[in-house]
């Protein structure tokens, strides 16, 4: 992995100098300067203006760009420049365009009109990035390759020819040979058995339900293309470039077909897009998870914030605008749980085009304006910030997260619709937010040696290595919770028989016999007065102790929760969803019987992380109340300078980093 951190936090922008006149150019550096930017990314949509047409590159607008913003002191991302296709290609190669399930043709006019799978876009975007990389590879302001943007944002399915062929290709490399296929797919259910390759389609628009373990192959499919051109383009630039290389992951943004977790490897830093869900009025813990989870992805190292917005998008049903102060607490949030980076969508508010309602660090107003002021301040306070670079973000707590989980598990044809993959992952996530305790999300695959608390929700899909990995990690002392709906199939999408929840039932000292899930609006209550809804299922204690069980419902006396002591440690098992109050006992529970405190006591609604390298720690406290906020705290308080002795005072809606002394903190 090539070296990414400089001397300082990143803080900046997509800049798009292609849509202004050449003559503003002085003055957005100017601009930058004034508040604090030292980085941008650029040249992410300029394909059409490079290349005309097919073959002949005009690079002199971006020579001119690149050399007054160096002039300036800006550093620059430096794009490939292939996210989306120039119309020429589309026009010359209709065989280009992506196809959706039902045959229909996504055609010009947005983005990323083009067939993952397509020979003819390999091709043509490996040319352009071998004639940017060559120009500019030495280019003294390029610190960082940016690859494409947002990969398979719109395009991650395509159902074309081309793409079943290359389908039928993966899945010969993945099964080795037909029989080896029918039997992971089930073939001689509904009479689907394939005696030729040729007869292999994707799963296309269908009568009634398509085969769900060639969903699940396809889904795979899908991720794989678009990762074989991410990698294929890194290739291209690691034999022409020095500078690290990245491109930006949509962790938390609702993106569920990207298998980020086996992408990390192709990066030299994870970079990720965010953008606050703003119907969501919680959406600043949506926020940490989603930092949690791309610090996960990057396993543990510090990561870049690529895009995040200052105020409204353009794309959500009712684009709210951030209130005062919430830039910067946002902003923050994502540097205390890891990222060394802080960028944004854009650097100027577009004036034409679908993303012209999109806010931007300087808006269609100019900079005097609430957001630019509030850019500003947000440029020192990173410039305060930049000792914490390249440190780590404390946590015990991990949240086992697995993409493939996620799509097997919201496949049709379940048990109940009402169960989804993200619905426990987010509120056990709540629960542990409002303890004041951070945790990792990350891959099943992951060493979970280091952590006392391992969740496991909802990890429908999962290997039988994975459960000894968790077994392991149980045995050896830790504490492990698994909700409802977990370990129920293999790879295959085939049900481990003997009873649920299939590859954890030993370690978990219980077996199910039947799923009961509840009808739409039905709630039980538990002999605990917990309050449940959604799912109950016959559960019996084999060896397991019965923590709680239902007092009415379908299922009256059966257990719901339970605990089974396994070695030095104890694997917990939760057979229905608990409303929030109940989840937040329950994970205090799971909490103090692993040992895990808090970063620090605060009240609620105030975000407490620590960061830590080595025997210095820093505390970062978001409060996102509107009154002051007391915690104890003792050492030096970055944005402001002062000291605090043993009280730290937040006020409302603001933001402190406290260099701890030295005898401050956990070990």
């Amino acid at each position: 992995m090539r070296r990414w951190q400089g001397d300082h936090i990143y803080f900046g922008a997509d800049y798009n100098p292609e849509q202004w006149p050449e003559q503003t150019w002085a003055e957005d550096v100017e601009l930058m300067r004034r508040a604090g930017v030292n980085l941008v990314s650029v040249g992410i949509f300029s394909w059409a203006l490079l290349e005309p047409e097919p073959g002949r590159f005009e690079f002199g607008w971006l020579d001119r760009a690149l050399d007054v913003l160096h002039r300036g002191g800006i550093q620059v991302d430096l794009a490939t420049a292939t996210a989306s296709p120039p119309p020429w290609l589309a026009h010359r190669h209709p065989e280009t365009l992506p196809r959706r399930a039902d045959g229909a043709v996504l055609w010009p006019g947005g983005r990323q009109a083009y067939c993952p799978s397509s020979p003819v876009f390999r091709e043509r975007s490996l040319a352009l990035v071998e004639a940017v990389a060559t120009r500019y590879a030495e280019h003294s302001a390029v610190v960082m390759w940016h690859v494409s943007n947002e990969l398979g944002c719109h395009n991650v399915h395509c159902y074309c020819e081309v793409s079943a062929e290359a389908f039928r290709r993966w899945l010969r490399e993945r099964h080795g040979d037909l029989d080896r296929l029918n039997d992971a797919w089930g073939t001689t259910f509904w009479s689907q058995r394939y005696g030729d390759w040729a007869e292999v389609n994707p799963p296309r628009l269908a009568p009634t339900f398509a085969n769900p373990t060639q969903q699940l192959d396809f889904l795979r499919f899908s991720s794989d293309e678009q990762r074989a051109q991410l990698r294929a383009e890194r290739e291209v630039l690691g034999r022409l470039v020095r500078q690290p290389v990245t491109t930006n992951f949509m962790i938390g943004t609702g993106i569920k077909y990207l298998d980020y977790h086996s992408w990390s490897s192709d990066v030299d830093l994870v970079a990720n897009d965010h953008y606050l869900t703003a119907a969501d009025p919680d959406a600043h813990v949506g926020l940490a998870l989603a930092a949690d989870h791309t610090r996960g992805v990057a396993g543990g190292a510090p990561w870049l914030l690529m895009e995040h917005s200052t105020s409204a998008v353009n794309w959500q049903p009712r684009n709210v605008a951030k209130t005062p102060g919430q830039l910067r607490r946002n902003s923050l949030a994502h540097v205390a749980r890891g990222a060394d980076g802080v960028l944004f969508f854009q650097w100027r508010a577009s004036r034409a085009g679908a993303e012209k309602f999109h806010s931007a660090l300087v808006p269609h107003a100019g900079p005097e304006t609430k957001v630019f002021r509030e850019v500003c301040r947000l440029g020192a306070d990173l410039a305060n910030l930049a000792e914490v670079r390249g440190s780590r973000v404390d946590a015990e707590v991990a949240i086992l997260f697995d993409y493939e989980a996620w799509w097997g598990a919201e496949l049709d044809s379940h048990p109940s619709v009402d169960v989804t993959y993200g619905d426990r992952l987010r509120a056990l996530y709540d629960s542990l937010w409002r303890a004041g305790v951070t945790a990792d999300i990350v891959h099943p695959s992951a060493d979970l040696s280091g952590y006392r608390l391992v969740l496991v929700p909802t990890l429908y899909l999962v290997s039988d290595a994975h459960a000894a990995a968790l077994r392991a990690f149980v045995a050896a002392g830790g504490t492990a919770l698994v909700t409802y709906f977990s370990g129920i199939v293999d790879e295959h999408d085939h049900i481990r028989l003997g009873g649920y929840p299939g590859a954890f039932r030993d370690l978990l000292g219980v077996r199910t016999e039947e799923f009961f899930p509840l009808r739409e609006g039905e709630r039980v209550s538990l002999d605990d007065g917990s309050t449940a809804d959604v799912w109950t299922e016959w559960l019996h204690a084999e060896g397991a102790q019965v923590l709680a069980a239902y007092a009415d419902g379908p299922l009256p006396g059966v257990p719901a929760l339970t605990r089974h002591p396994v070695a030095a440690g104890a694997a917990w098992y939760l057979g229905t969803r608990l409303d929030q109050p109940a989840t937040d006992r329950l994970v205090a529970r799971l909490l103090a019987e692993a040992g895990v405190r808090p970063a620090a006591a605060a009240p609620p609604g105030v975000e407490v992380v620590r960061r830590r390298d080595g025997d210095r720690s820093w505390l970062f406290v978001v409060n996102h109340t509107d009154a002051p906020a007391r915690l104890d705290a003792t050492g030096t308080e970055l944005l402001t300078g002062g000291r605090c002795a043993g009280e730290l005072v937040v006020p409302a809606g603001e933001v402190a980093v406290v260099r701890e002394d030295r005898a401050a903190g956990p070990a």
